[in-house]
């Protein structure tokens, strides 16, 4: 086992202009390697700290969906349930057909949201969401905009195409209808206190600001400029638990969440949270040839998707090094999350740099070639 490559080309990241990042690496439990290059700070005066914190973005996922596989192993709720079931104001959903707008062919259904085929998008913005923003001075719950967001037409019928969505966001209201609870008390309970996890929060608080490593902005002309530290677009009002990108994290409760289920569910001290019959289900491929093609799009060359989560379906070359039936995630911040069930291998690349195409092109890829070729 060598990741002095690995350790090299870390080490060149902060030569693009980026401050800082951090990266661990899990096999069985056991961590195998950890570190960090550059800075935490704008100045870059204060090296990065094994216990900075990072907007998650859409790591979050991995999250939320990972709380849907809970209650579907329980039986508390079905892939293929009408959303409607659970969340009433999705019962008459329409969609655009050019200029007009139509009734939904199709019922939008729990895998729809989990596969990203809903319908939905990331428009920000959607009047109805203003609308709920505005209504409640900007203090609207999860839910409230979730049904809120019901209102808006789709992009296409329910299972007819695959776009990336809010529809994790409407996942977690779902979740909170379903079991009863806050979508952030779901998580302590279910994930959080069975692994130990003391630091995933939904809240920039005081402590996690002191400890949080500095957000950045890059720009066409290839600069970068600081950011304030609680600046989530996702995050919509104090009350807003976005199951998208709401999520704050250090490496270790990323990393030993990610461990859990490479090792079919179960942390290092017998703690199970989910089974691996759940893991080999949420990993599998939900895309036929229409979706597919869509997904395409995004240049995750030997993925498809799954439930939630980027799917390693083609073995080497194709796709560069790894191993197939590898999965995990990525966020809008650029950390980058690799679950390998098969040889129970795990590994979380934090950075916190907004608007930096070339992470998801070339430095998620290189860690992860240069990882497998490290092992």
């Amino acid at each position: 086992m060598d990741f002095s490559e690995l350790t090299a080309y870390l080490d060149s990241i902060p030569s693009l202009g980026v401050p800082g990042c951090d990266m661990a690496i899990y096999q069985n439990h056991k961590q195998l390697y950890r570190h960090s290059a550059g800075f935490r700070d704008a100045e870059k005066t204060q090296p990065v700290k094994p216990d900075d914190t990072y907007w998650l973005f859409s790591c979050t996922k991995l999250f939320t969906t990972c709380a849907a596989m809970q209650l579907i192993e329980r039986g508390e709720m079905n892939l293929d349930d009408p959303v409607s079931d659970y969340l009433p104001a999705y019962a008459h959903m329409t969609v655009k057909d050019g200029d007009k707008v139509r009734p939904a062919k199709r019922v939008m259904t729990i895998r729809h949201l989990m596969s990203m085929q809903s319908g939905l998008n990331y428009n920000l913005e959607a009047p109805s969401i203003l609308a709920a923003l505005k209504e409640t001075d900007r203090q609207a719950d999860t839910r409230r905009i979730v049904d809120a967001l019901a209102k808006e037409p789709l992009e296409f019928d329910p299972g007819a195409d695959f776009l990336y969505s809010l529809s994790h966001d409407v996942l977690a209201a779902v979740i909170e209808a379903v079991s009863g609870k806050k979508f952030s008390e779901y998580l302590k309970e279910n994930i959080y206190a069975p692994l130990g996890l003391n630091t995933l929060s939904f809240t920039l608080t005081d402590e996690l600001r002191t400890r949080q490593a500095v957000q950045v902005m890059h720009h066409p002309d290839d600069t970068f400029t600081p950011m304030d530290a609680n600046d989530n677009w996702f995050h919509f009002t104090p009350n807003y638990e976005s199951g998208g990108a709401g999520l704050i994290s250090d490496v270790h409760d990323m990393i030993t969440f990610l461990d859990a289920i490479a090792c079919g569910g179960e942390s290092a001290d017998g703690k199970r949270i989910l089974s691996p019959e759940m893991i080999q289900l949420w990993s599998a491929n939900q895309l036929g040839p229409r979706s597919r093609a869509s997904f395409d799009a995004w240049n995750r060359k030997g993925y498809s998707y799954g439930l939630g989560v980027r799917t390693r379906i083609t073995a080497e070359p194709v796709g560069g090094r790894g191993q197939l039936g590898e999965f995990g995630w990525d966020g809008a911040a650029c950390s980058y999350a690799v679950i390998d069930p098969v040889n129970h291998l795990s590994a979380f690349f934090a950075m916190h740099v907004r608007s930096f195409g070339y992470a998801y092109d070339v430095i998620h890829p290189t860690i992860r070639d240069l990882l497998y070729k490290g092992m």
